[in-house]
């Protein structure tokens, strides 16, 4: 599969023959000015959380591409209310869909959607087919949540975790939470978007070198082959 990073937690991913977007906030991100949202191509649209740095470009790019959110059901309930079509899901829940199965998994952090309006409960994404198993973390802070997911879930090939504290994990508390999900190859998200979540590229590697796993830190729009 290939995933491509657009910038804070926002990725794009080719997956079981479909396109992938993750909490896509890019024109409001300085980080990503090269990147032409108009261009991204878009299946399904998923979002962890309601937060503006998570979901600002979800109309854009769902409406371009008719592309069906994939988040909680308020946030789902919340766009589908502004014409987009949705798959609402919950905590714990899972479902199979054309690409393959996503389970909607616990996370610790707070949400908001733009208007100020309740986002329900933040979440992540485990996501597996024949192929591939991945890991989509959101915003999560370390929980021993996070120690259900290989005793509920297929074992992960790679997952995508936030390492810029402040708001989220910072790296080493990422390398527990690689630790709790059996996963030794990490690549990061939303650190470097702003003042608060810059961080020390070298460093973060270094942490997850030590015990023995791998930091994968993309630059904005660089794509890697998993």
């Amino acid at each position: 599969m290939t995933l491509r990073y657009l910038g804070q937690s926002s990725f794009q991913a080719e997956f079981g023959g479909k396109h992938l977007v993750f909490d896509p906030m890019i024109k409001a991100n300085e980080l990503a000015r090269d990147i032409d949202i108009d261009t991204i191509k878009a299946d399904y649209v998923l979002l962890s959380h309601g937060h503006s740095d998570h979901v600002e470009d979800a109309e854009h790019i769902a409406k371009n591409n008719n592309a069906t959110l994939i988040s909680n059901f308020e946030i789902v309930s919340w766009y589908q209310d502004r014409g987009l079509k949705g798959h609402p899901m919950n905590l714990g829940g899972k479902f199979s869909f054309d690409f393959g199965t996503v389970k909607y998994v616990n996370a610790i952090h707070s949400s908001m959607l733009p208007d100020g309006s309740y986002g329900g409960a933040s979440g992540g994404f485990v996501i597996w087919n024949n192929e591939k198993r991945f890991y989509f973390a959101g915003d999560t802070a370390l929980t021993m949540d996070l120690k259900l997911i290989p005793m509920t879930c297929p074992k992960l090939d790679f997952a995508i975790l936030p390492i810029g504290d402040n708001f989220t994990m910072g790296y080493d508390d990422a390398v527990l939470a690689a630790e709790f999900i059996q996963c030794d190859k990490i690549i990061a998200c939303h650190f470097d978007t702003f003042g608060y979540i810059k961080i020390d590229h070298e460093a973060a590697k270094a942490a997850f070198k030590k015990e023995g796993k791998e930091l994968i830190i993309l630059s904005v729009g660089e794509s890697i082959q998993l």
